[in-house]
């Protein structure tokens, strides 16, 4: 069989019709280039070249041969490409997981960044709540998840990639929209929208933790699993609400966000969380493990 070392000096010659340019071409001398082109017509069993002291000439065999030789070595480029973008993390597929929180703000400046910089990474987005997250990360399923605490990571890694405070979201004819300084005392005995224990268990225990510390007892009057619902119901006027700073990104006629003065602890996180040490042999996971790291929001 034929090497590519060979195909190289055919095609050069065939190009240059002349073994002097081509093995000049080549970086070689001439001797060389000659048995490497009569080693590839033995190998093939057929004449390529007609030489003579005055010219070089492709038979019909040569003629047939040289498209094919050229490809191969395309190919062979190609290949040795992909092989070393692969390596430095330019391409390859990442699944990441997020809870619905993260659609807000951090999300889409992550995606943005991804088609920016790593624009050959194929990137699969997949919404689940953290338990859910959680399992489809020991399982394979997801390669990186943005998650809420509290959380069993018994496996697995992470870093916090935003951090934000808690608004308080007040139907806009609602007395406390009209206070520019709040407290939890504002609340007491307030309708108020809460978060599942369940499926919001984060938030319901951050904000059932302050509340209790702060001797306040609003009026609950829906419980529910995700922020943006939370916010339609305040703006159907139903109570109350504290939410992440990122979703006043989602602006409603019918209500307003106000600042409101909270123990330190209390501030929205999210975390980066993916599985040990498998990140070392996926180039492509860890470039855009690093990317996300690099658009955290921690105010």
């Amino acid at each position: 069989m034929f090497q590519l070392s060979q195909l190289r000096c055919f095609v050069e010659v065939a190009a240059e019709l002349h073994f002097g340019r081509a093995a000049e071409r080549l970086n070689m001398t001439q001797p060389p280039l000659s048995r490497q082109i009569q080693q590839l017509e033995h190998a093939l069993g057929v004449e390529l070249l007609v030489r003579t002291r005055r010219s070089v000439q492709l038979t019909a065999a040569g003629e047939a041969f040289l498209p094919e030789a050229q490809d191969v070595l395309q190919r062979c480029a190609s290949a040795a490409l992909a092989a070393q973008r692969a390596m430095r993390g330019e391409t390859g597929r990442v699944v990441l997981g997020y809870s619905a929180g993260a659609n807000y703000s951090f999300l889409p400046r992550v995606v943005a960044a991804a088609q920016e910089h790593l624009p050959d990474i194929d990137l699969e987005l997949r919404e689940m709540v953290t338990v859910d997250q959680l399992e489809a990360l020991r399982t394979g399923r997801i390669d990186l998840g943005l998650i809420r605490l509290p959380a069993e990571l018994a496996g697995l890694e992470m870093t916090c990639v935003v951090r934000e405070p808690m608004v308080l979201v007040v139907p806009r004819r609602h007395a406390l929209a009209r206070k520019r300084k709040l407290s939890l005392a504002d609340l007491h005995d307030e309708p108020f929208v809460m978060y599942l224990p369940g499926d919001g268990r984060y938030f319901h225990e951050m904000l059932h933790t302050l509340f209790h510390e702060a001797g306040i007892q609003p009026r609950f009057v829906q419980f529910v699993r995700h922020t943006h619902s939370m916010i339609a119901l305040v703006n159907s006027g139903i109570g109350l609400a504290l939410v992440p700073h990122s979703t006043t990104l989602l602006r409603l006629e019918g209500v307003v966000t106000r600042p409101i003065a909270l123990p330190a602890y209390a501030n929205a996180q999210m975390h980066l969380a993916w599985r040990r040490r498998e990140a070392v042999s996926r180039p492509a996971l860890t470039r855009f493990r690093e990317l996300m790291i690099a658009q955290a929001s921690l105010d």
